[in-house]
């Protein structure tokens, strides 16, 4: 089917595994030649019909295959931010406090990620003097930011 496809098409895969494209059947099509156009950038050309279809990261996942979208850094807050929540859930499973619905991760969950990535910036929290946190009126270990901030 990737032989009709119009000429030059892009094919690049957004799903969940790595095996979505038929890359085999493609590199073993008799005659093909794969013209690399750039890193994770290839045209495969059909030989009957000089046609071709540019293929993004080998027909991997292109988030990740292509790794401008993801770097490693957003990855891990993003993972974390799961754990976190995961970790919580758990802990207060048999406390009837979650029901079985969608969740906003509680703001001091979502500071404790960001307070465990902040020495990979080269930064750190410091705390608020009780002055401090009396003029802001926020308590001294957060969170640092209204239930109905988005960071």
């Amino acid at each position: 089917h990737m032989r009709k496809m119009k000429n030059n098409a892009i094919v690049c895969n957004i799903g969940h595994f790595d095996n979505e494209i038929d890359m085999l059947g493609l590199e073993t099509f008799p005659g093909v030649k794969r013209i690399t156009i750039k890193p994770q950038t290839d045209r495969w050309v059909f030989p009957d019909t000089k046609t071709g279809i540019i293929v993004l990261a080998e027909g991997r996942l292109m988030n990740l295959g292509c790794a401008t979208g993801h770097p490693s850094f957003v990855m891990s807050c993003s993972f974390t931010n799961q754990v976190i929540a995961q970790l919580e859930l758990w802990n207060e499973k048999a406390s009837g406090k979650y029901e079985k619905k969608v969740y906003v991760l509680p703001k001091h969950l979502d500071e404790k990620v960001a307070a465990l990535h902040l020495g990979k910036l080269g930064a750190r929290l410091t705390k608020l003097s009780k002055d401090q946190s009396d003029y802001v009126s926020i308590p001294i270990e957060g969170p640092y930011k209204p239930v109905h901030y988005r960071y």
